[in-house]
């Protein structure tokens, strides 16, 4: 059974900082790329960051690249979002995903076939 659990979510004031993480289990961890995804109240959900399956390829749209990193741990089958400088419009759910393979395209949704449930991040200003 294939399950990806996130936590660490929670409410933060802006300009300060989470850490999210994602245990994985359930597949072969190893071969699958990873990515973080939010979703705010009334909007479509979007791509936050994508780690390929190496540990040392990572991708990040513009906002929010240079201010939240993702890492891979293929020991202990764990996914990680650090999350500095946080903003209220990073407010959202944010859910884990993984995909089987390579991709050219990390911010699609359709390359992962597994999905967490979510843990909700509140920004206040």
């Amino acid at each position: 059974q294939v399950q990806l659990v996130e936590s660490g979510g929670g409410l933060v004031q802006a300009g300060g900082s989470l850490s999210l993480s994602c245990a994985a289990s359930g597949f072969t961890f190893g071969t699958h790329v990873l990515g973080w995804f939010r979703q705010a109240p009334g909007k479509e959900r979007e791509f936050v960051a994508g780690v390929s399956l190496r540990p040392d390829y990572t991708y990040y749209p513009k906002s929010v690249k240079g201010r939240f990193t993702i890492a891979r741990d293929n020991a202990k089958n764990m996914i990680y979002l650090q999350m500095n400088s946080l903003k209220p419009e990073d407010t959202a759910v944010y859910f884990c995903a993984a995909g089987q393979g390579s991709t050219a395209d990390y911010s699609s949704e359709e390359k992962y076939q597994y999905w967490g449930q979510g843990t909700q991040v509140t920004v206040s200003s």
